[in-house]
């Protein structure tokens, strides 16, 4: 007896031994994929990048305003060579490709660069489109004075700026607007879940109601739970086949879309979450107890007004839990919606045409020769912050709804 209790101690302090060890190495696993993604990306995100335009503008600019005095208002490093007359301070760099590029590195708040003329670029009326020069725009070739004066990116930034404090009009100035900001993507990512919950919610949970109030027990019903069951293992990319197959050409032929487009992605997406949604309601559906059933129908309920006042209230903290797997799920896709939709990264979203979730934006931006893996760990710290925040909601909700309830 006491050998097999001694063997069973051995036995439970191996488990719990290999519990906390295995744990700890997922947390370390975690903090260092967070510590990673934080000290990559932090330092880009920001509402410019939130609500910039991605794509970079080469043009030529000019400014119909003449030189003024304008004092930095911060300590500028020595690497900064910064010219009061324009309030523009120019640094040597390099871009992505190691290609030595000359770039703003500062900009005072009244800089007159910050309303720039584009000459290549005008409104229905002709006029020239104003540009707001950033920071980190290079600089190719600078023309002063009525063509005059000039400096070139081989000088070096230096002497460009000490061309700036000489020149009393700038003429022309070749610069590339770097961009880089997720706006689109951000607009695209909560189109798609504000459709996506609207197509495959009230379907998920109609269909868990059926099968948990209504459905008798019967081979039918078992085989369709089994389908549901199967459906919630099938590989994304599979569901992303079945929207480039079925839904774009069903919306090419409808209402005119040109291919992939965030309807279709959409349709994909309510696919893909139906079966998530429809056993987690039917999950909270089972744990109400039937004496709330009971109790209504003795009351002189019927059983509809019985399953929607009283029953799917008190089953929906649970529901919720569902929608926001959902949510994670739609921010989190990339492979269904590159079929679905495509990998078009885009300022401007129409529902009609193609664009990028978020998810889709770091694959695009990590493709090619030279992968910004800083950008990408941007996005990935964005997404993280939205889930909590939208996971921090719907708990505080889900909270609420459990106190008003008098049963547990």
């Amino acid at each position: 007896m006491k050998a097999n209790m001694k063997l069973k101690n051995r036995y439970d302090k191996i488990a719990s031994t290999s519990v906390y060890t295995l744990g700890f190495i997922g947390v370390i696993i975690l903090s260092m994929i967070i510590f990673y993604v934080t000290t990559k990306g932090l330092s880009l995100v920001s509402w410019d990048t939130i609500t910039g335009d991605s794509a970079t503008i080469n043009t030529n600019v000019y400014l119909d305003t003449g030189a003024g005095t304008y004092i930095p208002d911060a300590t500028l490093s020595e690497e900064i060579y910064y010219s009061e007359t324009w309030g523009i301070g120019l640094i040597d760099t390099r871009d992505r490709e190691g290609h030595p590029i000359i770039e703003i590195a500062y900009l005072h708040p009244n800089s007159p660069l910050l309303v720039s003329l584009d000459k290549n670029n005008s409104d229905e009326e002709g006029n020239p489109i104003e540009i707001e020069i950033k920071l980190n725009t290079a600089i190719e070739k600078a023309i002063f004075n009525n063509f005059t004066s000039f400096a070139f990116l081989t000088d070096g930034a230096e002497v460009m700026r000490d061309q700036f404090d000489q020149a009393t009009s700038i003429s022309d100035l070749t610069v590339q607007i770097v961009g880089g900001g997720i706006r689109g993507s951000v607009i695209t990512t909560f189109w798609m879940i504000g459709l996506t919950l609207v197509l495959s919610v009230p379907i998920g949970v109609s269909t868990a109601i059926y099968f948990n109030e209504f459905a008798k027990r019967s081979r039918f019903s078992s085989v369709i739970r089994s389908l549901v069951d199967m459906l919630t293992g099938v590989p994304s990319i599979i569901y992303g086949l079945l929207g480039a197959a079925v839904f774009i050409p069903l919306l090419n032929s409808t209402i005119g879309t040109g291919g992939g487009s965030v309807l279709s992605g959409a349709l994909t997406m309510a696919v893909i979450l139906l079966p998530t949604i429809i056993k987690s309601t039917e999950e909270a559906l089972k744990i109400i107890p039937d004496d709330l059933r009971k109790g209504s129908l003795a009351l002189g309920a019927n059983q509809t007004q019985t399953i929607f006042n009283v029953v799917l209230p008190n089953a929906t903290p649970g529901i919720l839990t569902g929608v926001l797997l959902g949510i994670g799920r739609i921010m989190g896709e990339s492979a269904a919606l590159i079929f679905a939709v495509g990998a078009v990264i885009k300022d401007s979203v129409f529902l009609t045409e193609r664009s990028s979730t978020l998810a889709v934006h770091i694959w695009v931006i990590m493709g090619g020769e030279a992968p910004n893996f800083e950008l990408a760990a941007a996005i990935a710290i964005i997404i993280l912050v939205v889930v909590f925040v939208i996971n921090f909601i719907v708990k505080i909700f889900a909270h609420q709804l459990q106190k008003n309830m008098n049963w547990s």
